[in-house]
């Protein structure tokens, strides 16, 4: 299953191993982690929720779009979901293609397209507080905690 939504913690190493190829001369990947201070607040953990389902489809597609504009590209990608402490690994990204340039654009592109589409969202926890916080890209508020039917149709 080379695009999931998981429970445990993510193995890097195994990520990359569902891109090898013999027709690849580079493997990109990205590692997303739980980062301690954001915007000047200092971060306890975080929780990952999602759609899993729907994300899972989402990913799916994220890997049609770039095997589609980089001919040769083969995309793992798996996304963490529940508690995630300090320096976890929330999402890991492999993209291999013939082509070192490729394979880096094809792999940006991976996150940017998560943010924009995948139903993932996370409840930051705080010294002094904690919020649920909106969609990936932080333009959508999800203040009940998860996405209305109508922010999942977008």
């Amino acid at each position: 299953m080379n695009f999931e939504i998981s429970r445990e913690p993510l193995d890097t190493q195994s990520i990359i191993d569902k891109v090898v190829q013999r027709e690849a001369g580079a493997i990109t990947t990205f590692i997303g982690t739980v980062r301690e201070l954001t915007a000047g607040k200092k971060t306890l953990y975080l929780i990952y929720e999602a759609y899993e389902s729907m994300a899972v489809k989402k990913l799916e597609q994220i890997g049609r779009e770039i095997e589609e504009r980089w001919p040769g590209a083969k995309v793992a990608i798996s996304h963490r979901v529940g508690k995630l402490e300090i320096t976890d690994i929330a999402v890991v990204i492999a993209v291999s293609t013939p082509h070192r340039a490729d394979a880096y654009e094809a792999n940006r592109y991976a996150i940017e397209r998560i943010k924009e589409i995948v139903p993932i969202w996370k409840k930051e926890h705080w010294e002094d507080g904690e919020e649920w916080i909106g969609n990936q890209l932080e333009t959508v508020a999800y203040p009940k905690g998860k996405p209305e039917e109508s922010d999942l149709d977008e």
